[in-house]
């Protein structure tokens, strides 16, 4: 097996310790340089690469914590982390396609498909297909993440091997390659963005309470709404992002949309090369995105049409709402926490925003998912930097930020840091200055 370059380690991992608030005025430091053009494609950390900065106004809550750079914090890292590995690479691409295939054919040894036998199936073998779809969808997992590196260029430092990989990849998946990378973009180059951000942008209380959500609230109890949010992130919530954009940014082409669903510019999707998210610059890869989608749809017909709908049900579909599962779950809470900011156009700033990433324990899931939940931080400062060293990168970046205050980690189990959040993290009050998400329990703002 082929193994990457291994920088040299002498700093031990610390102590985990509980999520620290991002400063709503993060110490004064800057970026001069813009954020990063989402049609680079996931480069990230290119915003204020040059490391420039300068001081808030004097006597501001800002001077008692001092926000170092973006040239600052990379130099903490050392120089071997940020090496691509082509065969490592690919190692991993077949790594997690032999577990995929490993679980496949245990599967089919010990289960009946069903649609396949001439016997109905014993409520033991139903039971085990469940499983078989939590854990297939898991591990396809492990490729969604090498595609969503290969979007940033974490893969390779060759575009054109980038693309094809993480086209064929996500494609499977049935995600729009090239259109998911730009909307994952914008998510970079404006994290924690009230107005610009994409993706779990929070709500506020009033657009929220136009489409009833707080009388849901009052209707169904404090629990029972956090099963709600639970459902509709972790259930519908990606097929509802790649259709209609919800959760996603307030403006769009200089115009502030709408929430939660914005219509003012027509359907919001991430399939049609038309679709105001994307210039007409991104047409030809939009259409391959949506070529790529309709090609595995095309498998998935031929495969129900010779095989009948619950045999693809229990192989594709029931893996396919888990692997959404995890992706929505991920992204939900590395941005998600009740002391973690969002900025408006008044206060956010690129290393603010970055910085506003929580890194949490995922187990053995972390392994399979390539560190993707537990090094979040540092894929968020650095997106092209390859997952492979992340885990040692994120070592010597939490040295560097945990002194000051600046590194999030919530050692809490994700299954209660999910309910947690579910429960207390529903809108956030205005869309200006420096907001934290409340509950639908907590007092309105006074007038």
């Amino acid at each position: 097996r082929a193994r990457p370059p291994r920088p040299h380690s002498g700093i031990g991992l610390a102590r985990p310790g509980p999520v620290v608030a991002v400063p709503a005025k993060m110490g004064g430091a800057r970026t001069d340089a813009k954020p990063v053009d989402p049609s680079a494609a996931g480069s990230a950390e290119g915003a204020g690469a040059d490391g420039t900065a300068k001081k808030d106004q004097p006597g501001s809550a800002s001077d008692a914590v001092q926000v170092p750079s973006i040239a600052e914090i990379r130099a903490a890292i050392p120089k071997g982390c940020f090496v691509h590995s082509v065969p490592y690479s690919m190692a991993l691409v077949l790594r997690d396609g032999v577990i995929m295939a490993s679980i496949f054919l245990l599967a089919t040894r010990i289960l009946r498909t069903p649609g396949l036998s001439a016997e109905p199936l014993a409520a033991w073998e139903w039971l085990g297909w469940a499983v078989y779809g939590f854990v297939q969808g898991t591990a396809a997992i492990g490729w969604w993440v090498l595609a969503h590196e290969c979007g940033h260029g974490g893969f390779s430092q060759y575009k054109t091997l980038n693309d094809a990989v993480g086209w064929v990849l996500h494609s499977f998946l049935l995600v729009p390659y090239f259109s998911w990378q730009y909307s994952h973009g914008k998510h970079h180059s404006k994290t924690n963005h009230l107005i610009d951000g994409e993706t779990h942008v929070p709500e506020t209380r009033e657009s929220l309470s136009v489409v009833g959500f707080d009388v849901m609230h009052r209707w169904l109890g404090e629990d029972c709404f956090a099963i709600w949010e639970l459902f509709s992130h972790l259930v519908v919530g990606w097929p509802v992002y790649l259709f209609c954009n919800v959760t996603g940014g307030r403006r769009l082409k200089g115009q502030i949309l709408e929430k939660p669903v914005p219509f003012k510019l027509g359907l919001v999707d991430h399939f049609r090369p038309g679709s105001p998210l994307f210039p007409d610059s991104w047409s030809i890869r939009i259409a391959l995105s949506t070529l790529g989608c309709l090609i595995t749809l095309c498998g998935l017909a031929m495969a129900t049409s010779k095989f009948g709908v619950l045999a693809v049900s229990v192989h594709y579909g029931m893996p396919y709402l888990w692997a959404n599962f995890w992706l929505v779950l991920y992204t939900w809470l590395q941005h998600t926490d009740p002391t973690v900011p969002h900025y408006g156009d008044e206060d956010w700033t690129w290393v603010k925003g970055a910085l506003c990433t929580i890194d949490r324990p995922y187990g053995v899931f972390d392994w399979m998912h390539h560190h993707i939940g537990s090094t979040h931080v540092c894929h968020h400062l650095f997106s092209t930097l390859p997952c492979y060293h992340a885990v040692e990168a994120t070592k010597h970046l939490k040295a560097f930020l945990e002194p000051r205050g600046l590194y999030n980690y919530d050692q809490t189990p994700w299954p209660l840091a999910a309910w947690r959040v579910a429960k207390t993290c529903h809108f956030v009050e205005d869309i200006h200055g420096t907001q934290y998400y409340k509950s639908f329990g907590s007092k309105p703002k006074k007038q």
